[in-house]
């Protein structure tokens, strides 16, 4: 334990980002990572619980977090590192984009602020590629056996380096040009640049991971070509099957999906595209409108300030949510309140208990949103909307982008060649990992529809553990 009095002695110091007149003006990452000394009192202030719900219920990983909080308070930073990497492939991802579940569950956060675990995840993630500490774990003999991993997000890339540790031959399969599914093209670089990820994919490619961007299975490479090549598949495609807005309109110039705007932005920012160019979607002096008020929504927020709009507003179909805490949902489990993302800090005016009803257009391009007010009741079937009465209103939209989430993955192709069973969500159903064909196995949104990035890659390591033991019975 670091100290049996932090949490009396030092408060929960928040980290701070650069000002909004600069951040918005760049691409580049946002944050500011405390200082030693004040890292040091935010790990002292850990209880080292006797039931710690951190990592027991909080984080999917089982990040042993208050172990790696006590190293970093004795100031063991190499031995913190191989704590949290050993639970954890992509700590330096998930100190960024994860909402920190562990925190939510932390036993401080019954009646205080919680420890600051999330950030302190981050810094020792970066202490340890600064240390030069992150090296390639090469397996100590090969098995023979090939596997071949679907998808290059979260959970592909902690499936597949998994795997190349126990000695398998792996080779990832990647639809787009550059590796990384939605991390990097789903999630903006003001909260992960790119370059976070480069360095991760090149300790993975000396571990042995071999990388085939710009293949399409189902398409330019045949299911049964697939089978043919390797002994086992693990599906971790993104959940890229967007939640459709079905109100007039909707086909109009200008409305567009989450997906179809910020992996622009990304490939802009990568050098990949010109602004002015082929870059054909962007929200440059034109009165914004994002509807779904989730994290997607939010980067879509940030994004469009970034491209200089004239506005921009966010709508959500829910009730605001309260602030501070809600009773429906005590600790420890994650609470559905008010959040403020750093993107809403940044311009953005923001309406709940919205719904959608048209879009109107002049010379087949949006111009205006109409919509209206609801209330939600509660009946027989649970809640249910109700369109508030005299409550339609109109706003100016020259963008209009549809941020309501992700329902499964894609269909059409390998998953309907492959012939594998669905779930009544629309996902791949898995028993053990495994799909009800043998020897093709799935994990991560594939499996679990939209979520996030630490479920990913905690199923990504148990779908490869699974696939492992299966080759080694076979």
């Amino acid at each position: 334990m670091a100290t049996s009095t932090g949490f009396i002695q030092y408060p929960r110091v928040e980290v701070g980002h650069r000002p909004v007149d600069q951040r918005i003006h760049d691409w580049h990452e946002i944050d500011q990572p405390l200082v030693d000394q004040t890292l040091n009192q935010q790990a002292a202030r850990c209880m080292d619980c006797g039931i710690p719900f951190c990592h027991s219920l909080g984080c999917p990983l089982g990040n042993r977090i208050p172990e790696f909080n006590d190293l970093v308070y004795r100031q063991r930073w190499r031995e913190a590192s191989d704590n949290l990497h050993s639970t954890n492939n992509f700590p330096e991802i998930t100190g960024r984009v994860c909402p920190a579940l562990c925190e939510a569950a932390c036993t401080l956060a019954i009646n205080q602020q919680a420890v600051a675990i999330k950030q302190i995840e981050y810094q020792i993630a970066e202490r340890a590629f600064a240390g030069g500490w992150v090296e390639p774990l090469r397996p100590k003999a090969k098995t023979g056996r090939r596997v071949a991993v679907v998808g290059s997000g979260p959970s592909g890339l902690a499936a597949a380096q998994q795997l190349a540790r126990e000695g398998h031959e792996v080779v990832v399969f990647e639809k787009d040009d550059r590796l990384g599914g939605l991390l990097r093209y789903g999630i903006p670089d003001f909260k992960l640049e790119k370059r976070i990820l480069d360095r991760r994919l090149k300790q993975m490619v000396a571990e042995g991971v071999r990388f085939e961007p710009n293949v399409q299975v189902g398409v330019s490479l045949s299911v049964a070509e697939l089978r043919r090549r390797f002994n086992a598949v693990l599906l971790c495609m993104g959940a890229g099957q967007p939640r459709e807005l079905r109100v007039p309109g909707v086909d109009l110039a200008g409305v567009h999906y989450a997906m179809d705007f910020l992996p622009l932005q990304n490939r802009c920012t990568a050098g990949d595209l010109s602004t002015g160019g082929r870059q054909t979607v962007t929200a440059k002096d034109k009165h914004v409108v994002v509807i779904g008020g989730g994290d997607t929504g939010s980067d879509c927020v940030g994004t469009s300030i970034r491209q200089e709009a004239a506005s921009v507003t966010q709508l959500e179909i829910l009730p605001k949510p309260p602030e501070g805490c809600n009773a429906e949902t005590p600790w420890p489990f994650w609470p559905k309140i008010m959040r403020t993302s750093s993107s809403h800090e940044e311009g953005c005016h923001r309406r709940w208990s919205v719904l959608t009803k048209a879009f109107t257009g002049e010379d087949g391009h949006v111009t205006e949103l109409h919509g209206c007010e609801v209330d939600w009741l509660m009946g027989p079937k649970g809640w249910q909307m109700q369109e508030r009465p005299d409550t339609d209103f109109t706003l100016p939209a020259d963008l209009v982008l549809i941020a309501m989430g992700f329902v499964h993955v894609v269909h059409t192709g390998l998953v309907t060649e492959l012939g594998v069973q669905l779930d009544g969500r629309g996902n791949v159903s898995v028993d053990q990992w495994m799909t009800s064909v043998p020897g093709v196995f799935a994990a991560g949104d594939t499996v679990r529809g939209a979520s996030l990035v630490v479920h990913a890659i905690h199923q990504g390591r148990q779908a490869a553990a699974a696939c492992d033991q299966w080759l080694q019975a076979q």
